[in-house]
Parts: C-alpha cells; structure tokens; sequence
C-alpha cells in the first residue's frame, strides 16, 4: 500500500521525522541528572507511539479518562491525568487503579481534595500549581495550596504545574526566563508542601519549550511535554523544532481548481484540518496550514489554507499556483498550524517512514 492508495483526509505520520524529534527531546531532558521525560500522550493517543515515546511502558501523562483506560489496557500503568478531576470521574480512576494502574489525578479545589480523600477506592493527588498561565492551579506561596494537602492527607502525592504561556513566548532568553519560574514556583510550593508533613513524590513541570529550554531541574521528578513528537507549523516558529520536523501531516486531494483567483480547493477542510489559528500570531501567517506535494516538501512556495469550511479548504498564494500539476484528484499534503487540534477528528495514523509506502496503520483512541 502507497499513499496513491489512502481515503482522503488521513493522517501521514512520518517515522523517521517522529524518532527524530523524540530523540531531541530525550536529549534535552538528559542534561539533568535524574530527571524523568513523562510524555504527554493528548495528542499522539496512540499506543505505538506511546512505545516509542516512553520505552519500555514508562511513566506518560493524559487528558481523558478515555486514555487512561487505553492506556493502561495498553500496559502503561504510571500515569497522570492532567485535568482537574471532577468527583464523578473518580470512581473511572479508582477502578483503573484497582486493577494495578497508577493513575495520579490533579486537583486545585479544597472541596474536590476532601472527596478524594473520602473516596473508598484506590487513589492519588497532585495539587496543581499555577506558575504564570493563569489557567489551572493556585500560587505556590497561597495558603490554599496547603489547605488543598491538608484535605488531600494521605491521597497527596505531590504537584503539578504547566507553563502554557511559554507559547507565546518568542526569544529563547524568554523562554529560558519561563522555565526558571515555572521551575521555582514549583520547588517553592514542593518545600512548603513538604514543610507541613505532606508527601511529595511527584514534583512536574513541564511544556515542549520549557522542557527544551529549561536551564535548572533540580527538585523536579518530572517534566511533562507533548507536542514536541509531532511538531507544527506554530511550533517551528518559537523553537521547539525546525519547520522540517512536523512529522504529522493530512494527505488530502484537489477538489477544485480556481485559476481566476489562483486557488485550488481540497477535500480537507475544518474538521479534518481544525480552525485553530495558532500561528496568526506568529511571525508567519499559515492560515489553516501550509500544502506540500505528496513526498512532503514544499513544492509550492507559500500555497497557504487560506479558507476553510466543513470539508473544503481553499488553498491560494501570492504566486500563480502551477495547475497543470495540480488536476482534480492530485494528492499533496497539509502540514498543520497546531497539531494537537488537527489530529483530534482522526482515528489512525498511516505510517511512512520519508516515501510513499505505508509501512503500518496505528490506531489512536478519541472521545473522553
């Protein structure tokens, strides 16, 4: 089987560009002693890719109760379950864990921390720290932070933070600069934590940038990164990968050709590509991505996804577009503007590794 052979939209994962930037990224984490890489699985969700990421069944990180099972049934035992937890989810966590899973959940409420710990079943908590997104979390010098491990008592593992805002960082020095207080709020609220007696296994941090660029770990169990596997057109742009390590891309085929306004229409729109537009804010405007042919390379300059609907993309550029090699029919493919989000509508990955030949089809679980 060839790429001539897929269904289109699909999803391409490519092999080589994949083990690539996993290698990077275990490179980055190795620089300090005794730090563990715990990947987060919310955009790969898929278990060869977990294998791969994590070898031999390490710890990993999801954000559904949907992974975890999967997950877990798919022999990764030491988890965390990176979203608030609800008190409806708990009995889903402790069934996992009762059956010899390690699922840690978060929480950042003093109410929900006093029903883990009245939960009859099997579990652990981190409190999450905020440490700058301004999401999730509560400061690491608040005295809400030690209420919630009160509460939590012998439930409590440990904390957890995330530097989201990272991303719209742009220099490497500001990046160097988010990492060290998202490294400092976490230690400070893992040494009051403990100061009180709590338990802290797990002190985790983490975002693709911040886990690349971060200059001081120490303290830290865990860094916790995701997007780094894939890559995208906005994360080629702040640093956390070249623009020819975005392993993921959607072979889809040209719909229709519209020479008058130089534009081609593909069967990839909105729900196959996202309409996230991540790298509006970028130094490079990609629209909804950039097409490439069909071996991956940006055969057609700046040929952006200028509009998208349900199922159509309309790709134009500022060059006449060259439509005797674009016909009805032709496949190219779409490298995309956020990954996490343009993966999300699919169910399996079709394997290349650099050509054409399928090498094998790897399933992804969805839903929550």
């Amino acid at each position: 089987m060839t790429l001539d052979d897929l269904p289109t939209p699909c999803l391409v994962l490519d092999l080589s560009i994949l083990q690539r930037n996993l290698a990077h990224m275990a490179a980055a984490v190795a620089r300090h002693p005794g730090l563990v890489l715990r990947p987060h699985m919310k955009t790969a969700k898929s278990i060869a890719v977990a294998d791969l990421a994590a070898p031999g069944k390490g710890p990993i990180t999801v954000s559904t109760v949907a992974e975890a099972r999967y997950f877990a049934g798919g022999g990764f035992r030491d988890q965390i379950y990176a979203v608030g937890i609800t008190p409806a989810k708990l009995d889903a966590i402790a069934a996992l864990n009762a059956q010899g899973g390690d699922v840690k959940v978060i929480t950042d409420d003093a109410d929900v921390a006093a029903a883990i710990a009245a939960h009859p079943g099997p579990l652990r908590a981190l409190v999450e720290v905020d440490c700058g997104e301004g999401r999730g979390g509560v400061a690491p010098d608040s005295t809400l932070l030690t209420e919630i491990a009160g509460r939590l008592g012998a439930r409590c593992a440990g904390i957890m933070t995330h530097a989201g805002h990272s991303y719209a960082e742009r220099s490497r020095q500001g990046l160097e600069a988010i990492a060290e207080a998202e490294h400092r709020g976490a230690v400070t609220a893992a040494t009051r934590l403990r100061a009180m007696g709590a338990t802290v296994d797990v002190v985790s941090l983490g975002s693709s940038p911040t886990a690349l660029y971060g200059r001081d770990m120490g303290g830290v169990t865990d860094v916790r990164a995701g997007v780094y596997m894939f890559g995208d057109l906005f994360q080629g742009q702040i640093g956390t990968h070249g623009l020819d390590d975005i392993a993921v891309t959607v072979l889809t085929a040209v719909t229709g050709r519209k020479p008058d306004r130089n534009a081609v229409l593909v069967d990839a729109g909105a729900i196959a590509l996202s309409k996230d537009r991540s790298t509006e804010k970028a130094p490079k405007d990609y629209g909804f991505g950039l097409m490439l042919d069909l071996d991956g390379r940006p055969s057609f300059g700046d040929a952006i996804v200028a509009r998208t609907h349900q199922e159509h993309g309309e790709v134009r550029s500022e060059h006449p577009l060259p439509f005797d090699a674009l016909p009805i029919g032709a496949l190219v493919r779409i490298a995309p503007n956020h990954t996490c989000l343009t993966v999300a509508a699919h169910d399996r990955y079709f394997v290349v590794d650099g050509g054409r030949d399928v090498l094998a089809v790897w399933d992804r679980v969805n839903g929550w």
